[in-house]
């Protein structure tokens, strides 16, 4: 009897412990998942999560430029989102004369907005199962190459029948790894204006030393505002236009959250894995990441330096920096998490079951029993190369004048066409040279070359090793800052001025200056390797892995007939749900899952940048001045929940079971981050910025009662 309870209790854990776990199409809810989150605290329909029949929560979010997502707050389209999703605007606005990132920006009526050029944001108008158009005449006999020819062609037509001649963006999909595909039809708006940001001392508080990490105190938020046409139609920045009319914008409660209440997560989540092999887990955990890792430390040191002696050089790398350290950081947590998680054993022992299951269910339609067997024979032909690609990828191409070479890679087609086509080209490159040498530092690149180069040569086969680049290492005798020093006095990529004489030669088609220059021979030596030596190889097997990943998706879900799968992410709108949780990182430790402005004083220290607290806030804190945004005397910062979150998800609104915006996602827990590959409970959490800390820095330090006029903010 005891046995029997005991297995009962296992499975209801069991099923409580993954209750949280997923990304869901909010098309899907309705059918599968519904019910579970009404259970779990939500108190509206599924309709009002998704409809294309009436104004619903999707409508008031939107894909924020290329991968975070933001939340509409007001009737006029403001729109929240985090810091460092806006921080490549905010960079861009900044100055020695107006550091923004450094003090903040907030505009106290309409016409002080700041306009972002090529900064979009898009609205999902509705999505749609077309597995059957899309998967219509492809048959079990014919190869790879036909059936994505066949798939490919149906894509444009739906593509073609759904733009409604180009008032539409059209995306199609593939889910369960080419099992089904889904459409989704977008409505793209390219006017958005810059608000407000606090300085990065409380939108960046904490840096990337506290960076997916729990504790977390990060006013993580910047503000914008959607502009439309006169029609609220999606229009180039004029100044002609008007703030966008939302059908549906979210209300704020600032009642507060506690331990165990529902949160839902409602965004654009980047990329996850988590039905590939044991075999695919090991190339990630012991080959790629740790040279990934490897190459973005010694970036990161470089800049680091630079950084810390000039104000100019920290304007200008801030943005690179956070890039390159976000993934560093993030690697490293996924690695050990997936080593604390057990994840490549605990996948062995899934695929142990799966093959015996195989073995017995193995018919003439159905033969599963060699598909383990053919992943392991892929992943050994790979590995090789994808160690080759890792070196160049984080290594060489990371290089940034190497890198930006790349614009004349097809120079020899340019200059053979016609005037306007070069004269488009000119205007072309010219202009991303401006945006590039606004935050370019000689120094740092050529540091960075050095050791890349290095690191290059010590670490890969003499055969990937470009001829061009073998005879430079010999004529300066392994001496790789001399070649580097000596490479750049002879380049014209070191400068916009010398650049500027570059595209002079391309006007006057004198293609042999730009061949025969250091930089870009480097760039087009280590493509030709790269093309030719890797891309070919690494595509052959990935086509492979394409198939073998599809069929092998197809017979874990006949292997788990009970399960409900959720499918990977790929950066298309997702709801996550979960309640407000803490948790334990290690023996003898555990968080609490909120964070308060008391535990900001603690970590100021004026001689780290950053825990540098700004002087404002300090005092807010000494006159417990907080207005109606505190909780019982206390002004709560962050708190933590079981959403399964991934990249994508920055700046996705966190709701209430009412469907109020209780935060702003912003970060995952550090030792969670292995859950874009596997999801441990125990251990995933994701991070988010409590509403009330964002209005009150809006409100008591900006001073920018102007917005929170604009909210809709509910107490009860």
């Amino acid at each position: 009897m005891k046995k029997i309870i005991l297995l009962v209790i296992t499975i209801i854990l069991s099923n409580f412990l993954i209750a949280d776990e997923g990304m869901w199409l909010p098309i899907l809810l309705q059918k599968y998942k519904y019910e579970d989150i009404k259970s779990k605290g939500f108190k509206l329909t599924a309709e009002d999560i998704y409809s294309i029949n009436k104004a619903s929560m999707k409508d008031a979010i939107v894909l924020f430029g290329r991968g975070c997502t933001g939340e509409i707050v007001s009737d006029k389209g403001l729109l929240l989102t985090n810091h460092h999703c806006g921080y490549g605007s905010i960079q861009a606005q900044s100055s020695v004369e107006h550091d923004y990132l450094a003090e903040g920006f907030w505009a106290k009526q309409i016409s002080e907005e700041l306009p972002n050029p090529r900064l979009t944001v898009t609205f999902l108008v509705r999505m749609q199962d077309v597995t059957n158009e899309i998967l219509s005449n492809v048959t079990n006999n014919i190869t790879e190459e036909q059936r994505n020819i066949i798939i490919n062609k149906n894509i444009l037509i739906l593509k073609k029948q759904y733009s409604e001649n180009k008032k539409f963006s059209v995306d199609i999909k593939p889910f369960y790894y080419g099992n089904e595909y889904y459409m989704f039809i977008y409505q793209v708006y390219k006017d958005v204006r810059l608000v407000g940001a606090p300085p990065s001392a409380i939108g960046k508080f904490g840096g990337d030393t506290d960076n997916w990490m729990w504790p977390r105190h990060t006013g993580d938020f910047s503000v914008f505002r959607i502009y439309a046409n006169k029609n609220n139609e999606p229009a180039e920045y004029s100044p002609e236009n008007v703030p966008y009319k939302p059908v549906k914008y979210f209300p704020i409660s600032i009642k507060g959250v506690n331990k165990d209440d529902f949160t839902m997560v409602y965004g654009f989540p980047g990329h996850t894995q988590e039905y590939i092999p044991s075999f695919a887990v090991k190339q990630i955990t012991e080959i790629e990441n740790p040279i990934q890792i490897k190459l973005r430390e010694i970036r990161l040191g470089i800049m680091e330096k630079e950084m810390n002696q000039s104000q100019k050089v920290r304007i200008q790398y801030s943005n690179k920096y956070a890039g390159v350290a976000n993934y560093w950081k993030k690697w490293l947590g996924e690695n050990k998490g997936l080593q604390v998680a057990d994840a490549i054993n605990k996948k062995q022992l899934f695929e142990d079951k799966f093959q015996q299951w195989a073995q017995t269910n193995k018919s003439e339609k159905t033969d599963y029993t060699n598909l383990l067997n053919k992943y392991k024979i892929i992943y050994d032909y790979l590995a090789p190369y994808s160690k080759t690609e890792a070196y160049l990828q984080e290594g060489i191409f990371a290089c940034e004048m190497i890198k930006f070479s790349s614009n004349f890679k097809n120079i020899d087609n340019i200059i053979n066409s016609n005037d306007s086509t070069i004269n488009a080209f000119i205007n072309l490159v010219s202009g991303r040279a401006k945006d590039f040498y606004k935050d370019f530092y000689l120094t740092i690149d050529k540091n960075i070359m050095c050791i890349m180069l290095q690191t290059y040569y010590n670490n890969t086969e003499i055969k990937y090793q470009p001829i061009f680049f073998q005879e430079l290492i010999k004529k300066h005798k392994g001496n790789l800052e001399q070649c580097v020093n000596d490479i750049c006095k002879k380049s014209y990529f070191t400068s916009e001025s010398k650049f500027n004489l570059l595209i002079g030669f391309v006007k006057n088609k004198k293609i042999k200056y730009i061949k025969n220059d250091n930089i870009y021979m480097l760039y087009s030596n280590f493509a030709k390797i790269y093309n030719d030596s890797i891309v070919a190889k690494t595509e052959y097997y990935n086509n492979l892995l394409d198939s073998l990943n599809r069929i092998y998706m197809k017979a874990q879900m006949e292997f788990k007939s009970d399960k409900i799968f959720y499918p990977d992410a790929n950066l298309t709108l997702r709801v996550a749900y979960g309640k407000v949780s803490d948790y334990s990182p290690h023996d003898c430790v555990k968080y609490d899952w909120f964070t308060t402005l008391d535990g900001i004083i603690e970590k100021d220290d004026s001689t780290v940048f950053d825990y540098k607290v700004p002087t404002r806030l300090k005092e807010l804190w000494q006159k417990k001045d907080y207005s109606r945004y505190a909780e019982n005397g206390v002004m709560k910062v962050c708190f933590t929940a079981s959403n399964h979150t991934t990249g994508g998800n920055s700046g996705s609104p966190v709701l209430n079971g009412n469907g109020e915006l209780i935060g702003i996602n912003f970060d995952r827990n550090w030792e969670g981050t292995m859950s874009d590959i596997y999801y441990n409970p125990d251990k995933c959490r994701n991070i988010t910025l409590d509403i009330r800390y964002v209005l009150f820095i809006i409100d008591k330090f900006a001073g920018a009662k102007n917005l929170i006029d604009e909210m809709q903010i509910n107490d009860k």
